[in-house]
């Protein structure tokens, strides 16, 4: 497995590297030991999947608060995404910036999504299946998000939204939370 940081500290990219030969491919898709040598967290409490059935599903973006806030790990096991992490960290360097990835079951890279970012994806396929390993138990009560197309963080989605649920569509914008 290769594992890259990304220029939002603690958002790692992780890239499996499959064992290939004439029967086909092996692939480890999850090692504690690595994850945890590059500091990160291996116990996994939830492992939830989502199915989209249109391309330009958008979900997200969502978090949960504290002390309930997650680490994710994302792929993509059916059709492909544009994967979206935006930095929520009070004192972090790269407050609000953010960054998307493309996953496929091709590329079975993996996000690795800290606490502390909101997230987000839109699909780029019919039949989207994404998984999510979560550090935390879903909280309802703490569960939030913010819109899409807030223009604090000026994310550059793929394509325009062709289905979203009401609870994404009302999210509120980052301004409206400060004051």
């Amino acid at each position: 497995m290769r594992f890259t940081e990304t220029k939002l500290s603690g958002v790692w990219l992780i890239e499996p590297t499959p064992i290939v030969d004439d029967r086909g491919s092996f692939t480890r898709l999850f090692c504690e030991k690595e994850m945890a040598d590059c500091g990160l967290a291996t116990r996994f409490v939830q492992h939830s999947r989502s199915h989209s059935v249109k391309r330009g599903t958008l979900r997200g973006l969502h978090y949960q608060q504290e002390p309930y806030a997650e680490v994710k790990l994302v792929s993509c096991v059916r059709g492909a995404i544009f994967d979206v992490v935006v930095d929520l960290r009070p004192s972090s360097p790269t407050h609000h910036n953010w960054l998307a990835f493309e996953l496929t079951p091709e590329n079975m890279s993996q996000v690795y999504i800290p606490a502390g970012f909101a997230h987000g994806l839109q699909t780029l396929t019919n039949d989207a299946e994404v998984s999510y390993l979560m550090s935390q138990f879903y909280t309802p009560h703490a569960s939030t998000g913010l819109r899409y197309n807030d223009p604090a963080f000026s994310i550059n989605w793929p394509l325009m939204p062709t289905a979203m649920s009401e609870r994404d569509l009302n999210w509120p914008l980052l301004k409206n939370l400060r004051s």
